[in-house]
């Protein structure tokens, strides 16, 4: 159990069953009173962000979390499967638990899972992956009006913008953080 001397960002606390970190904290000591602390709270499960108001003194429950090593395999109508490198269990999150991160799913990506009471809760991708180029159109000589940055489609859907000597075919280390192109692979 956490008091509320406890608190800072980046808590991980347990509310109704559900995990919550603390995004941001005031303490607060009125004139007249007894302290207390104002808490903006995420859920890692939802990604709802609300306020919660806390006494001195009052206990918030641990929240316990494991980050485990899983690799991608495949992606069905269920959603996207992902297998424990220790124990070969196999778990699906859906495409509203991943968003935007499965535009960087390979197969055979090794990614960490967030796992609360076993149940897998959100992904964390490497920073780096290597995309193929699908479909880009040619750059022509001197159309550097837009900056030098045509889009290509890459062999996961995913759409970024690359320099204009960027073929089709080619593979490229793309940032996932950003979502940006950052060289081209040998």
């Amino acid at each position: 159990m956490y008091d509320t001397s406890d608190i800072r960002k980046g808590l991980k606390i347990e509310i109704d069953g559900d995990p919550y970190t603390v995004v941001d904290f005031q303490f607060v000591k009125p004139g007249k009173g007894n302290a207390f602390t104002r808490c903006k709270i995420k859920n890692l499960a939802t990604g709802a962000v609300m306020d919660r108001t806390y006494r001195s003194g009052e206990k918030l429950q641990e929240c316990s979390l494991d980050e485990r090593a899983m690799q991608y395999l495949y992606q069905d109508e269920e959603g996207f499967h992902f297998m424990d490198q220790q124990s070969y269990e196999q778990y699906a999150l859906t495409p509203e638990m991943l968003g935007e991160e499965a535009k960087y799913l390979l197969e055979n990506l090794e990614v960490t899972l967030l796992m609360h009471n076993g149940k897998p809760i959100s992904m964390t991708l490497p920073i780096f992956v290597e995309l193929q180029v699908v479909e880009t159109e040619p750059g022509m000589k001197g159309d550097t009006v837009t900056g030098g940055r045509k889009p290509a489609t890459m062999n996961t859907g995913a759409v970024i913008n690359v320099p204009l000597f960027i073929d089709r075919g080619e593979f490229l280390k793309i940032d996932t953080r950003t979502g940006e192109y950052v060289e081209r692979v040998k």
